[in-house]
């Protein structure tokens, strides 16, 4: 005889397991095992967000979102992804960027995810998965009651894992149609933005190979994704139809694909793998930007120094190539030397608050006074055009306290900390700069903002 504690309690377990596995069923779910414990790690890097702004930009105009509440995060994973966890932002993997041979493939990818922004998708499958929670959890307590009424144990077994099952299944086809909506959309906007699908429908034929020699195999009930051969025979059918179908990419727009998919082969692979991609007789300039950085990472700084200098000579006008010979520079112990190519690299990308917010760096770094107001200005701006960088608050304190401000410098460490997440922190440091800010200046209004913050729950 079952008696109640235990029913609860296998209801509660049921229930846990039909949410674990929901979890998995959509490229816009993948967030929601991060809030169950999973941590996800993200890069920054100002090429590349610049990159995947223009991308997106137009995409998300025509699916009538404002480009400037979706934010784009890349993700240091190695795997072809990309997924939404909200209504703000879209994470794009760094192997989606490095296996994306030309900017149409990650377009499509991108107008995909925005699809299922612009659907809303992700609200309604956790309200579904909410509503098939209820569902499976009476239709487990219906088979626990069978077996406590004499229905006997096989009997509640099957009852109980048929919920079970119902539940999964259901979810499962309701993320099916939402892949399928968000492929009707993507294909959409390619089409009202003048752009192909056809490096949409190449990588969905990828992930079709990929696919092949298992599908004979396959339950197509129990898929999350519409099964491949459906997929692309659906996407084939209205791609073609597009009269920009055969249109080619815009040849400046994958000279700088080919440089941020050759930096981070460069920054996240190993040596071997990325002279594999970018090999000796590769005489472009990924192909050198790629070996440059390899260089800087794998202990030759000289050479990497001498390799920019000939890829900044090759393109002077590239912001990130000054950036990243002044990152160099500033990690490896030259400050001073920094500053002028990342004072360059600000004049060319004025509006990229990572590359003023190392410029601040490089400026603090030296330890010179007489540089102090010019780093305030830059640590400033660059946190103000790019509020999440937890250094540059930090780096801003450091400014503030050689200037001896120091409820300045102790806001600052508030809203670093704050930025990084540690909140406790952040109360402690804005109480002591609000004691000495003027009440109701605009520096003691924000450290009342952290003060008053509560995590939502």
């Amino acid at each position: 005889m079952v008696n109640r504690a235990m029913m609860k309690s296998f209801c509660r377990t049921s229930v846990a397991v039909l949410t674990a596995a929901a979890i998995a069923v959509s490229s816009s779910l993948p967030a929601l095992a991060a809030e169950r414990g999973r941590s996800i790690s993200l890069l920054r890097d100002a090429e590349a967000e610049a990159l995947i702004t223009d991308y997106t930009r137009p995409l998300l105009k025509a699916a009538g979102l404002g480009a400037a509440t979706v934010e784009v995060k890349l993700v240091n994973d190695d795997t072809f992804n990309a997924f939404v966890a909200d209504s703000r932002h879209i994470f794009v993997n760094a192997g989606a960027i490095i296996d994306s041979t030309t900017p149409n493939e990650l377009i499509g990818v991108l107008a995909h995810e925005i699809g299922h922004l612009a659907a809303n998708h992700l609200s309604q499958l956790r309200a579904e998965i909410r509503r098939m929670q209820i569902l499976s959890a009476l239709a487990v307590i219906g088979g626990v009651a069978a077996g406590a009424a004499g229905g006997g144990g096989a009997a509640a077994g099957a009852l109980a894992t048929g919920g079970l099952q119902f539940g999964q299944r259901g979810l499962l086809m309701y993320a099916r149609e939402n892949e399928t909506a968000a492929d009707q959309l993507a294909l959409k906007y390619l089409a009202a933005t003048g752009q192909s699908a056809k490096g949409m429908l190449d990588t969905f034929k990828r992930f079709a190979d990929q696919q092949m020699f298992m599908s004979a195999h396959i339950d197509p009930y129990i898929q999350s994704h519409p099964l491949a051969a459906d997929r692309i025979a659906m996407i084939e059918e209205q791609a073609r139809k597009s009269k920009f179908f055969d249109k080619p990419d815009d040849p400046a727009l994958k000279a700088r694909h080919d440089l941020v998919r050759a930096k981070f082969a460069a920054f996240t692979r190993n040596a071997q793998s990325v002279m594999r991609l970018y090999p000796p007789s590769d005489t472009s300039l990924a192909a050198d930007y790629a070996r440059a950085i390899v260089a800087y990472r794998f202990a030759d700084p000289k050479s990497a120094l001498a390799r920019l200098d000939a890829l900044i000579k090759r393109s002077p006008g590239d912001a990130y190539f000054w950036e990243l010979k002044g990152q160099i520079m500033l990690e490896t112990g030259d400050p001073r030397g920094a500053i002028a190519p990342l004072r360059k690299a600000v004049s060319l990308a004025p509006n990229a608050g990572l590359i003023r917010v190392m410029l601040g760096q490089a400026l603090v770094g030296t330890g010179d006074g007489k540089l102090t107001d010019e780093a305030i200005a830059a640590l400033t701006k660059g946190i103000g055009d790019d509020p999440d960088q937890p250094l540059g608050y930090r780096q801003l304190a450091i400014a503030y306290a050689r200037k001896n401000n120091i409820p300045l410098a102790d806001l600052a460490s508030a809203q670093g900390s704050f930025a990084a997440g540690d909140i406790d922190t952040a109360k402690k440091y804005a109480i002591r700069a609000q004691e000495k800010l003027k009440t109701g200046s605009p520096a003691w209004l924000r450290a009342d903002d952290i003060i008053t913050y509560k995590a939502s729950k």
